[in-house]
């Protein structure tokens, strides 16, 4: 599967603290990231990401267009809800994106967590077929 991160500036550590925890699930999937976020996680880790343009450059919109194209079957976005950015837009129309092509999204770290072992299960192969 095709999994893209995106994290908030103070979300950072705790998507780092989460890949490290499921890096071995991870680890057999297709990763990328905005940059900053996946710099981070790539050091921490030594997983493989692709990187895009940092969120604010235009990342999340490289992201979006991947998820418009069917290239993206999980997206992990990590935001912060108490402190709103100005590409708060970007994460609505991230999320829009997802609805519209039926992408699982979390959010937060419960969903994240229950995503991550829905796909350690196999429970989210349902994509493939959808796709074909």
């Amino acid at each position: 599967m095709n999994i893209a991160l995106i994290a908030h500036d103070s979300k950072k550590e705790l998507m780092t603290q989460f890949c490290i925890a499921y890096c071995g699930i991870l680890s057999r999937h297709s990763l990328c990231a905005t940059a900053t976020t996946g710099k981070i996680v790539s050091e921490a880790t030594g997983l493989p990401i692709v990187k895009f343009l940092s969120g604010s450059q235009g990342g999340a919109q490289q992201i979006g267009a991947r998820i418009a194209c069917n290239e993206i079957d999980l997206l992990l976005l990590f935001r912060d809800p108490l402190n709103p950015k100005p590409g708060e837009s970007s994460d609505t129309n991230l999320v829009r994106l997802c609805d519209v092509h039926d992408i699982p999204v979390a959010t937060n770290i419960a969903t994240a967590e229950a995503l991550i072992h829905a796909l350690e299960r196999g429970d989210l192969d349902w994509r493939n077929i959808v796709r074909s």
